[in-house]
């Protein structure tokens, strides 16, 4: 028969055992703790910087610190100052203050772009092709920055169909009234 020894294993490997259990731990946890300190940093400047999907006009023209910046505005299209020229590609209207809170987005932009008190604010837009959804009453976000001489000049637009709207625009409840 064969006989088998048992030896006890020496002192300097069961000391290294415990030490790299040790040191894995510590890496795992510096690891999870350096991804949930990128998190917590991503959640945070994502959400101060993001907080607002734009601003309105009031809010653009009553704080200098937007001047120079790069922001994303919204506001109602003022049809009758709609300019372009095909040639240079250059687009200029103005947009109308539109509320931050409304009941229903085709009376406000209806108010906000009939209203001749309410804030507007000059556009300009180079190398564009003219906009199909560019009309009267449209809603405009646009992004670009603010110059110091009062005209925003955007590089990005985004037009919301009025046409989806239109059948609950105030002029054409009128007209189904009357008839």
């Amino acid at each position: 028969m064969a006989q088998m020894a048992w030896e006890k294993p020496s002192t300097p490997e069961k000391a290294k055992r415990p030490l790299s259990n040790k040191l894995e731990r510590y890496k795992f946890m510096v690891g999870g703790l350096l991804i949930l300190g990128a998190v917590v940093v991503l959640v945070l400047s994502g959400t101060m910087t993001g907080a607002r999907f734009f601003i309105s006009v009031d809010d653009l023209l009553a704080n200098t610190d937007y001047v120079g910046q790069t922001v994303r505005i919204t506001g109602a299209v003022v049809g009758e100052t709609i300019q372009y020229e095909p040639s240079t590609g250059e687009l200029q209207f103005a947009v109308a203050h539109l509320p931050n809170e409304y009941d229903d987005l085709a009376t406000a932009l209806h108010l906000a772009s009939n209203n001749a008190t309410a804030t507007r604010l000059s556009i300009y837009m180079s190398d564009e092709t003219m906009p199909d959804l560019l009309q009267h009453e449209a809603q405009a976000i646009l992004t670009g920055q603010l110059g110091e001489d009062g005209i925003f000049y955007a590089n990005e637009l985004l037009l919301k169909c009025p046409s989806r709207f239109q059948e609950n625009t105030p002029g054409n409840m009128i007209h189904l009234q009357e008839e």
